[in-house]
C-alpha cells in the first residue's frame, strides 16, 4: 500500500494485524508508526495494551509471544517494534505472521532498509497485513513534496522558496518537515510562504545561497558570482565549500547532459533534466552558455576542488573561502 492510503485508512479506524514499514527513508515510517502509538488506543487502554520494543534489546520470540496475548479491557493491544532492522532472526515472526490474532496491531518500524522479499516472514505480511516500502527522494522531487505537505496545512509556497530550501536542508523529510512547521507557526502575515519569509525565519538570505550562485553562474555574470561566494566565504558554516562543490557538480551535470538530449522542448528537458518546468528555461540558457567542452573541464575543476577541500595538494594556510574564490575563478574563466 501507498503512504497516503495506509494513513488514511488508519484515520477512518480501519486496521490490519500486522504492519512491515520499511526501507530509505524514515520520515513516512515514523510518520505511520506514530500515528498508530498514539491514536488506536485510549490513554486509559495504553497501559495494559500497548507496548513498544526496540529491535537492539529484543528478540523475535518475545515479540511474536507478546502478540499472541488478547487485549485487557479493550478491543485492540498494540505492539510497536522500533528499530526492527536490528532484531536478531527476526524471520523468527513468520510462524505469527502466517496466524496474527486481529486483536493484535503489530508495527515493524524497519527503517534505512528491506526485508527480503522471498521471505517467509514478507509473504505471510503481503497475505494478512500491510507493507510500505519508502525511497528516498531525489532532490528535484522535494519542491513537489513541500509544496504538499504546505497545501495540506493550507499554505503555499513559491517555486523560488521551495528551491532554496531544499537546496538548504537537502532532501532529510523529517528535517525539511520540521522547518516548514516552524515556518507555518512563524509566518502571520500571509499563507504564502516566500523567500522573504525564509530569510526571516530560517536564516537562508534570499541572495546569497547555492540557487543564487548557480544562477549568476548560468548567466555568467562574474560580478554577481563573486558577490556570492565572497558571501560564502564570510559564512562557512552555512557555506561549506564541499556544498556548494556538490550543488555545483549536480548543476553542470544537468547543462552537459543537455548538450546531448534529442528532444529538446521544454516539457522534455524539464523530465529528462529532472528540474521543476518553472526553471527549464534557466537551465535550457544557461547550457547554451557552455560549450560540452567546457562543462567536461568544470567538471575536472569540481573533482580538484573536492580533493582539495579535503586536504589533498593544497597548502594549510589557505582557507576554503579562499579555494571557493579560485574555484568560481576557474570556471568562468
Amino acid at each position: 500500500m501507498e503512504f497516503g492510503d495506509i494513513l488514511q485508512d488508519l484515520k477512518k479506524g480501519i486496521y490490519h494485524p500486522i504492519y512491515l514499514l520499511q526501507g530509505e527513508e524514515p520520515y513516512f515510517i515514523d510518520i505511520i508508526s506514530e500515528y498508530i502509538e498514539k491514536n488506536v488506543l485510549t490513554d486509559a487502554e495504553k497501559g495494559f495494551n500497548q507496548t513498544v520494543f526496540y529491535g537492539k534489546d529484543s528478540d523475535a520470540i518475545n515479540i511474536a509471544e507478546s502478540s499472541m496475548r488478547f487485549p485487557m479491557m479493550a478491543n485492540k493491544q498494540v505492539i510497536i517494534v522500533k528499530e526492527a532492522q536490528s532484531l536478531n532472526k527476526i524471520e523468527l515472526l513468520s510462524s505469527y505472521a502466517e496466524k496474527p490474532l486481529e486483536s493484535t496491531i503489530l508495527v515493524l518500524a524497519h527503517k534505512y532498509k528491506t526485508v527480503d522479499a522471498r521471505s517467509k516472514l514478507v509473504k505471510a505480511i503481503k497475505k494478512n497485513g500491510v507493507i510500505l516500502t519508502t525511497k528516498k527522494l531525489y532532490e528535484n522531487q522535494v519542491p513537489a513534496w513541500i509544496d504538499k505537505y504546505l497545501k495540506s496545512h493550507d499554505y503555499t509556497i513559491t517555486p523560488q522558496a521551495a528551491q532554496l530550501l531544499t537546496s538548504f536542508l537537502g532532501t532529510d523529510l523529517s528535517k525539511v518537515a520540521n522547518e516548514l512547521n516552524k515556518l507555518v507557526i512563524a509566518v502571520k502575515d500571509s499563507n504564502r510562504i516566500t523567500p522573504e519569509h525564509i530569510e526571516k525565519n530560517i536564516g537562508v538570505s534570499k541572495d546569497f545561497n547555492l540557487i543564487e550562485l548557480q544562477t549568476a553562474l548560468g548567466n555568467k555574470d562574474i560580478l554577481r558570482a563573486n558577490k556570492i561566494i565572497q558571501y560564502f566565504g564570510s559564512n562557512p558554516t552555512l557555506n561549506p565549500i564541499q556544498k556548494t562543490i556538490a550543488g555545483l557538480y549536480f548543476y553542470y551535470s544537468k547543462l552537459f547532459t543537455y548538450h546531448f538530449l534529442k528532444d529538446k522542448s521544454e516539457r522534455s528537458v524539464a523530465a529528462e533534466l529532472r528540474v521543476n518546468p518553472y526553471f527549464v528555461r534557466d537551465y535550457i540558457s544557461a547550457a547554451k552558455k557552455y560549450s560540452p567542452t567546457k562543462l567536461y573541464e568544470i567538471m575536472g575543476i569540481l573533482r580538484e576542488y573536492d580533493l582539495k577541500s579535503k586536504g589533498l595538494n593544497v597548502s594549510t594556510m589557505v582557507d576554503s573561502g579562499d579555494l571557493q574564490k579560485e574555484m568560481i575563478h576557474k570556471i568562468l574563466h
